[in-house]
């Protein structure tokens, strides 16, 4: 197959790219050129920004398009004008938070989504983030037609996640000692190595399956305590302990998901929205490893532990001074 894929080098799109590269497929990855030298000389690339500049697809025949990096509708327009038809079956990389906060549990892909509040927004914010998929979803099926694909991750994690969220516990609990874990153990989280959406994504389009698919790991329920508990078991050294700290306590001391990345941050309306039914991804052959396995290939990275990224995560001393906070109002 000829795939063209928008993006294609950061993270999301980098392991859909090495699946189809590894199937053997013709690969072309249009981007704006800031990618590492010596990334996928496999592949053909353009060069260009989905904003500005598409004239490096004006030419070209392609079986299969995966877009995993629109946030407005407006940039499946222009790309579908770009294309002009030629680019097949199109995949759209959306999100869960497509949907409406008020999702029940266990909900499937015919849940209700968020409202689209503001289709021209010119910013992506915490407010408009789903809408605005919910506006580039739709705006896929009017421009690409019915067959369109709409894949709705929720964390996506691996190696070369330059977000750091679930990295970030990676590396806090590999450092050992009490490690603050927020809110309750059973609110709810849901993953997905980037390397089985990648896998999966391909094995659609090779086999011209279309739909909308939630990529989650694992089917709920799954709480945060499971997931802390599984990379302690792969990474915590000897004596760690975690130590849970309720919602409002932090939110009194002006911590947030940031702060503690992947904590809804005590958001309780929107808890649901982490407990995404994946039995249509499942039955279409999505395979999540074990987040173990994960866990382990993120350690074991070409990286520096630790480093990070700005901002994210708790400094240690800024940990220890909630702890002691937080047994002093235990004790009280």
């Amino acid at each position: 197959m000829r795939i063209l894929i928008i993006g294609g080098t950061a993270f999301v799109g980098r392991y859909i790219a090495l699946a189809a590269i590894d199937a053997g497929h013709d690969v072309t990855l249009f981007h704006r050129g800031k990618t590492g030298p010596g990334l996928f000389p496999e592949a053909e690339h353009l060069t260009g920004d989905r904003d500005e500049d598409l004239a490096a697809l004006a030419a070209g025949q392609w079986d299969a398009t995966v877009d995993v990096c629109a946030y407005f509708p407006r940039q499946v327009r222009s790309l579908a004008a770009a294309l002009g038809g030629r680019g097949g079956q199109y995949v759209f990389i959306s999100s869960v938070s497509a949907y409406s906060p008020a999702v029940p549990p266990d909900y499937d892909e015919s849940a209700p989504l968020a409202e689209v509040t503001d289709p021209d927004a010119t910013q992506v914010t915490n407010e408009n983030y789903g809408g605005l998929k919910v506006a580039c979803e739709q705006a896929s099926a009017e421009a690409f037609g019915p067959g369109t694909t709409i894949i709705r991750p929720t964390y996506v994690i691996g190696p070369h996640d330059h977000s750091y969220r679930f990295t970030w516990w990676v590396d806090r609990i590999a450092r050992g000692g009490t490690v603050l874990a927020p809110g309750d153990p059973d609110d709810p989280i849901q993953v997905i190595d980037a390397r089985d959406q990648g896998a999966f994504v391909v094995s659609l389009l090779e086999r011209s399956v279309t739909g909308t698919f939630h990529t989650v790991s694992p089917p709920p329920p799954f709480g945060f305590g499971q997931m802390l508990e599984a990379i302690a078991a792969e990474v915590a050294p000897p004596g760690t302990e975690l130590t849970w700290v309720g919602s409002d306590f932090l939110l009194a001391q002006d911590v947030d998901g940031t702060a503690l990345p992947l904590w809804a941050g005590g958001e309780s309306d929107a808890a649901n929205m982490s407990t995404a039914n994946p039995a249509a991804a499942y039955a279409a052959g999505l395979t999540p490893r074990p987040l173990r396995a994960t866990v382990a290939d993120i350690r074991a990275a070409d990286r520096e532990p630790g480093s990070g990224r700005p901002g994210i995560g708790l400094p240690p001393q800024r940990e220890a001074e909630l702890l002691a906070r937080w047994a002093a109002a235990d004790r009280g």
